[in-house]
């Protein structure tokens, strides 16, 4: 295919502006030539705006990192076997990679060759889309397709899908993950049929890398139908052991659409494929979840299904105040996605706006309450204690000193003298 007709990439001030401008200006020089490409080039043709940029360059990396420092730049080879040197600008970080071509490819240990090429350092990358560049005076270059593909937001691999895929199975994923944040309509057929095609490869990846796609994937804005779409070629099951709820996952988007909350990877993996506790276990091996994710998928599948809109007022605030604000707000929109209510639904929004309308005061009960009325240290003090706060919690909040007196006599009285 031949380079597009040039057009320009008008409004971009980040090309005039910032430190992107000098960084371009000492590289694009003395017979070499740099460009910036990939995302950022797709992001401004989309309307959005950049916050990341790459730079191509024919440049060898040791000449990069000649030319930061004589500009005054701080240069990081960090990953220079490969052609990648990090700059860094007034503060601002710039990956620079060298033109490239495969020598040979096997996912991130892939075997490659300087060169000066641009066409082919573009045909060796995942999609159309994602192998625009442009100049530093605006002039586009597209030398796959990519511009018309933006025109109608299709996500295309580049050249022969299977190919492209087998060069690195985690672009199965990207595919995926790509059409939801950018494509419209149906996924691209010539990609979803070499997807499917080639869906075993996906056990060669690591967990962590599969991780992190998903989490990408269930960010992004098309996640409900790019997983509709997977659960039914079998991705879903194949990658992550159960059998999605979509429908779930499809009301919790919708809920977050209504009430301006924003998308949350982990509450979302959730409402897809968390119902009982050994869910979060399962997902904590197959996609090597942190920590965190992991006891929030926990915290949320042991007891969901104990939240409705028909809990009074009082059990509401004593969840509110056993779970705090993260976590009750997370079993609350499970819940609701789970229930089926429409996104407006009164009840339901009153209790996700529970934490902004009431915050649960300080339990006022101390140890030294306690031990004054006879209570000895240890673990009778500690039973009294939670004896104490299940009173106060049961009585919903209250806040006078009679209602205080009144719990810790009644919890002093049963463990007076306990040793």
């Amino acid at each position: 295919m031949s380079e597009a007709a040039p057009r320009r990439l008008d409004g971009a001030a980040w090309l005039a502006r910032g430190p992107l401008p000098r960084l371009l200006a000492a590289l694009d020089r003395d017979g070499e030539e740099a460009r910036v490409i990939g995302g950022a080039v797709r992001n401004a043709l989309l309307g959005e705006t950049p916050h990341e940029f790459d730079i191509a360059t024919t440049a060898l990396p040791e000449t990069v990192i000649a030319r930061a420092a004589a500009s005054g730049f701080k240069s990081v080879p960090t990953g220079i076997e490969h052609g990648t040197v990090t700059v860094i600008v007034a503060g601002t970080p710039f990956e620079v990679t060298t033109l490239r071509q495969d020598v040979e490819t096997f996912g991130r240990r892939a075997t490659v060759r300087f060169g000066r090429d641009w066409r082919t350092d573009a045909e060796r990358r995942d999609f159309t889309i994602n192998a625009l560049s442009v100049s530093r005076d605006g002039t586009l270059h597209d030398y796959v397709g990519g511009l018309a593909d933006i025109a109608v937001r299709r996500v295309r691999f580049i050249g022969e899908a299977r190919e492209r895929i087998r060069e690195d199975y985690l672009r199965i994923l990207r595919f995926f993950r790509f059409h939801a944040a950018y494509g419209h309509g149906a996924p691209d057929p010539a990609g979803l049929h070499a997807a499917i095609a080639e869906r075993a490869g996906l056990s060669r990846l690591s967990r962590e890398r599969v991780r992190m796609e998903w989490m990408k994937l269930l960010a992004a804005a098309g996640v409900v139908d790019a997983v509709r779409v997977m659960a039914d070629a079998g991705f879903v099951g194949l990658l992550l052991g159960n059998v999605p709820l979509v429908d779930s996952l499809s009301r919790l988007v919708a809920i977050e659409a209504q009430r301006g909350i924003a998308a949350d990877p982990v509450r979302r993996l959730a409402a897809l494929c968390v119902v009982v506790t050994e869910d979060a276990e399962r997902l904590r091996e197959q996609l090597r979840l942190s920590n965190a994710e992991h006891e929030r998928l926990a915290a949320m599948a042991q007891g969901w299904w104990r939240v409705g809109r028909d809990l009074s007022g009082r059990a509401m605030r004593a969840l509110l105040f056993e779970l705090g604000p993260q976590a009750f707000a997370d079993r609350v929109m499970l819940a609701w996605a789970r229930d089926g209510a429409d996104p407006e639904d009164p009840d339901w929004n009153a209790a996700l706006g529970l934490p902004a309308r009431w915050a649960a005061p300080r339990f006022p009960v101390r140890s030294a309450d306690l031990v004054a009325r006879g209570v000895p240290a240890g673990p009778a003090l500690g039973a009294a204690l939670a004896e104490a706060q299940s009173a106060w919690i049961a009585a919903d909040f209250p806040d006078d000193p009679a209602s205080f007196e009144r719990i810790a006599a009644a919890a002093a009285s049963r463990h007076r003298g306990r040793g």
